[in-house]
């Protein structure tokens, strides 16, 4: 993990600074647990209290998990005064981070990933921005991706080994990922599930009820939770994850997601696509605790959904 400069044994070793009170790990132990040990007469709830206010870090990188898992050779600093990195943009919200995953909300018309015409103004460089500040040769690595005009819980790595694991195994780690949506038109079922195969055309995704050898199968099931004023609110939970998947079985369905010209729709009262990721629920990839992370419907959502 490249978190700073290399140590003699060859394992990243940050650079410490004086503000921080300095312990260093010679055996296996839980955050926890070292810090009750190491901070004699602490209770359970001031350290969940540091942690929150993140003002603990391990070699160098702020972490909140109590649990996380320390090894020989790693140091824990606890700042002497308020951590002054706290992450702070408008069109990303940071949930969670440890040593290595982020989970951060990112809001509609925020690139997840930058690209050749675009590199700064994506989640990917505001995020690269932020842990370069613990060090300059810190950066995080894309697992998964969202929409330019989708918002919602992302989650990135912190180093390549994390971002491989996340990726090979992924259905095996995700145990939930959910999504709602304000969609054009009365749903005419409370349940169902959408299967066909979808084609990358770059400027659109083709849908096709029959493999054509070119298509990858997707699978997306919804639930109807309610209809209003010429629209419904839908769950949506994705078994595969297709690029476009949501936007193009949803079309597929004559019920295009509200705000998506691309594939159908014919109304825009939001001034934005209709699709928010609301529900991520995962295995850490190196803990094996379950995370479960939720946000609430986007106001803008439901009150669209209000009975006039």
């Amino acid at each position: 993990m490249s978190r700073g400069r290399k140590s003699d044994s060859g394992r990243p070793k940050a650079k410490c600074a004086a503000q921080y009170t300095i312990y260093n790990v010679t055996e296996p132990a839980e955050l926890m647990d070292f810090l009750m040990r190491k901070m004699a007469g602490i209770s359970r709830n001031k350290v969940k209290t540091l942690l929150a206010n993140r003002v603990v870090l391990v070699d160098n990188v702020i972490t909140t998990q109590y649990n996380f898992p320390l090894k020989p050779g790693m140091k824990v600093q606890l700042s002497k005064a308020k951590n002054n990195r706290e992450f702070k943009h408008p069109m990303l919200k940071l949930v969670y981070e440890d040593a290595y995953i982020l989970v951060v909300e990112k809001k509609e018309g925020l690139l997840s990933v930058s690209t050749e015409r675009q590199k700064e103004r994506t989640a990917q460089h505001i995020l690269n921005e932020y842990v370069k500040r613990s060090h300059r040769l810190n950066r995080v690595f894309v697992v998964h991706r969202l929409d330019r005009e989708t918002s919602g819980l992302m989650m990135y790595a912190k180093d390549e080994k994390t971002q491989n694991t996340l990726r090979d195994n992924w259905h095996d780690i995700v145990t939930d990922r959910r999504y709602v949506s304000v969609v054009s038109g009365d749903m005419e079922k409370d349940y169902g599930t959408i299967e066909s195969w979808l084609t990358d055309r770059k400027l659109y995704v083709s849908s096709s009820p029959v493999d054509d050898g070119e298509g990858k199968f997707a699978v997306t099931h919804y639930k109807t939770i309610k209809r209003a004023n010429g629209y419904s609110l839908v769950e949506l939970d994705l078994e595969t994850g297709r690029k476009n998947q949501i936007r193009v079985h949803m079309s597929d369905l004559g019920h295009p997601v509200a705000g998506d010209q691309r594939y159908g729709s014919n109304c825009d009262p939001l001034g934005r696509l209709a699709l928010h990721a609301f529900k991520l629920c995962f295995y850490h990839p190196v803990t094996g605790e379950l995370m479960e992370f939720e946000t609430p419907y986007p106001t803008a959502f439901k009150g669209l959904m209000m009975e006039k």
